[in-house]
């Protein structure tokens, strides 16, 4: 991939989040980090493409989840790279609602295969357009918190918040 994208990093109350927006508006990646080479890392070297600071305009989502519209996310427009396994699992992450977590066996039924486990929790590992793309809404069976790429303590900060929005509307 040779297009420009655009890198922007806010503050959130989880920490530094940035964000990887193609040309179109697309977000290719994010996460709560500063790095931008953490962002860049999550895409495979053929689809990076060459990253400059920016303003994402996808930010005023980004700000009014935080500030409690969890849903101001849903319609993020996203570009992301995968197996068609992948896709319909991140398709279905979408369809996840803010305050219902579900587990990876139920994300692989939903996605089509309920005995792919693995790849249903695959498919969350190589998400790159974090919190767009929920796969934070993904639980293991017992209800544990394990695999975030941006930490447990993010995780449980963001299903806390769309437990707590949901609950309030």
């Amino acid at each position: 991939m040779t297009a420009t994208a655009l890198l922007h990093t806010i503050d959130t109350p989880d920490g530094p989040f940035t964000i990887l927006e193609d040309d179109e508006g697309r977000v290719l990646s994010s996460g709560w980090t500063e790095s931008d080479e953490a962002v860049l890392a999550r895409l495979a070297p053929r689809n990076r493409p060459n990253a400059v600071a920016g303003r994402s305009a996808n930010t005023r989502a980004v700000e009014a989840f935080y500030s409690g519209d969890v849903h101001a996310i849903d319609d993020v427009p996203v570009r992301q790279f995968g197996t068609p396994l992948q896709t319909v699992s991140w398709a279905e992450l979408r369809r996840i609602a803010p305050g219902s977590p579900i587990t990876y066996t139920e994300l692989a039924a939903r996605s089509g295969n309920a005995r792919a486990v693995r790849a249903a929790a695959s498919a969350c590992a190589r998400n790159a357009p974090a919190l767009f793309v929920p796969c934070h809404r993904v639980i293991n069976t017992a209800g544990g918190l394990a695999g975030f790429a941006w930490g447990i303590p993010v995780k449980r900060s963001l299903l806390a918040r769309e437990a707590a929005a949901a609950n309030n509307g």
